[in-house]
């Protein structure tokens, strides 16, 4: 449902600070003809690294951004969507890597919404993934192996130690993850691939992924270094 919280912008309203971006509040909602109206509001979890930490902010951002297009509000049962949504933003605030949140993060929710892509087996040949290099197609919506690669279109390369991590996030629980350490490189070709599927399933550009990724350029040693002499 949507609603509109009035006044929450004045600095001697009760809802201030109770309504920002990445906070999560319990509100006493009064319902309108077309919107609810928040009466009340109480602060449960500011998220507070959200606001003082620019990547993770835009993490969080691209995080919001997936739940919001793939999700609908008269959808029935999206328990199990705000809790994922809930948890990730509780480790965007204390995990060490927030790019393995975000992959996480990503892989749930394709499965809690349909689109949990096919991993353990070729969706063109139906045969198991055996360990080595495969291809990803978004059409088909998961790996392809070599023997069956060229029978359909939109296929990338898939390495191996990228399918392995994948498959880890697809069917463990944060827990099982925490001490997970990927290399940058690995983390880039991760982001590519569940990117590009994402991007082909809501047909459209993400927008919070472009910012985090802009972010994140900015903020990159090199980029720092230049800052710094360009300030010197």
């Amino acid at each position: 449902m949507d609603l509109i919280a009035k006044g929450a912008r004045r600095p001697s309203s009760a809802k201030t600070g109770h309504v920002e971006l990445f906070t999560r509040s319990e509100l006493l909602v009064h319902r309108g003809r077309e919107l609810g109206l928040a009466v009340q509001a109480e602060l449960r979890k500011p998220w507070q690294a959200l606001h003082e930490d620019l990547q993770r902010g835009a993490w969080a951002g691209h995080v919001a951004e997936l739940v919001e297009r793939f999700t609908n509000p008269g959808d029935d049962d999206l328990a199990a969507v705000f809790d994922l949504l809930d948890a990730t933003f509780c480790r965007l605030c204390e995990e060490a890597d927030a790019r393995l949140v975000v992959r996480h993060f990503e892989l749930k929710l394709l499965e809690e919404t349909g689109f949990r892509p096919e991993l353990q087996q070729c969706v063109l040949g139906d045969e198991g993934i055996i360990a080595e290099d495969q291809f990803f197609s978004h059409a088909a919506g998961g790996v392809v192996c070599p023997q069956c690669a060229g029978r359909g279109l939109g296929q990338l390369p898939l390495a191996e130690p990228t399918l392995r991590v994948m498959r880890h996030l697809q069917r463990s629980p944060w827990v099982q993850l925490r001490s997970l350490r990927v290399p940058e490189t690995l983390h880039n070709d991760l982001e590519r691939v569940l990117t590009g599927y994402i991007t082909w399933v809501l047909e459209r550009r993400l927008q919070g992924m472009d910012f985090a990724r802009r972010v994140r350029h900015l903020r990159s040693p090199h980029n720092l270094g230049k800052n710094r002499s360009r300030q010197s």
